[in-house]
């Protein structure tokens, strides 16, 4: 896996015997404990919304000038 590939696929997540199962884009399989996912999950949602800034101020900066 490259880690110059991005991904527009979210996966999908199920939960089995306390254990968070997170099936991806390009056979990406993590089985997480409860405490990783839930650390993972708000790393994620901060990260995706510091990059949804970023694409906002950059699209409103080609607007202005």
């Amino acid at each position: 896996m490259g880690k110059d590939k991005v991904y527009d696929e979210a996966g999908k997540v199920s939960v089995e015997d306390g254990i968070v199962h997170l099936d991806g884009p390009n056979a990406i399989d993590i089985r997480l404990t409860v405490e990783a996912a839930e650390e993972i999950s708000d790393q994620l949602l901060n990260g995706a919304l510091k990059a949804r800034g970023q694409i906002f101020f950059a699209s409103k900066k080609a607007r202005c000038g």
